[in-house]
């Protein structure tokens, strides 16, 4: 029998978590396409934020896609979804084979070189329920993913985040990790972030 990925997935064995690598989720093929099809046809924007009383315009290009009218709210941003794409249902039904999820919703974000980040975060926004899962699938250039405990600081992870993976985290996760993608310094191309989600 053909098993269903060349590479297994991986269960990051962390306290107080639930996190799953899926390193070969999509072929190479299938997710050049998806990468296209994506940055050219999403509707980007580009917010601006405030920290420690200054705005700045946010390192990356974000988009948020759903089935639904929920807006999505984070660092004082608050942004109205699109209609999913053709593109963009067809993945989600991909993942809520593997999740036994129905996604709503899916914020992208467009890191078009080392300069572009998101710090340090969980995603426990009010919308997304008292336990989210977030599937995060990853397009593009590999970036490495941080995470580190609320209140263990031993307790520190890096994951490089591959063409094609997908990241699934679950359970009671974002009560107690951050997570980021810090800047490089090195050259590196560009990387379409797909964080499927759901909003009741």
């Amino acid at each position: 029998m053909q098993p269903l990925f060349d590479r297994e997935p991986q269960q990051l064995n962390l306290p107080d978590s639930d996190i799953i690598y899926y390193p070969d989720f999509m072929d190479k093929t299938s997710a050049d396409n998806y990468f296209i099809l994506l940055k050219n046809n999403c509707s980007w924007q580009q917010d601006d934020i405030k920290v420690f009383g200054k705005v700045y315009a946010q390192p990356r290009l974000t988009a948020l896609y759903a089935n639904n009218e929920k807006p999505y709210s984070y660092s004082n941003i608050t942004m109205n979804p699109h209609r999913f794409s053709k593109e963009l249902q067809s993945i989600k039904e991909q993942i809520e084979t593997i999740t036994e999820c129905n996604f709503t919703t899916c914020l992208l974000n467009l890191y078009r070189d080392g300069k572009d980040s998101n710090g340090w975060h969980a995603d426990n926004e009010k919308e997304l329920g008292q336990n989210p899962i977030i599937a995060s699938i990853s397009l593009g250039a590999s970036r490495y993913f941080h995470l580190k405990h609320n209140d263990k600081p031993d307790q520190k992870r890096k994951l490089l985040l591959e063409h094609g993976s997908l990241l699934v985290m679950k359970g009671e996760t974002q009560h107690y990790w951050k997570h980021q993608i810090p800047k490089t310094a090195k050259p590196i191309g560009e990387r379409i972030n797909l964080t499927f989600r759901i909003i009741k």
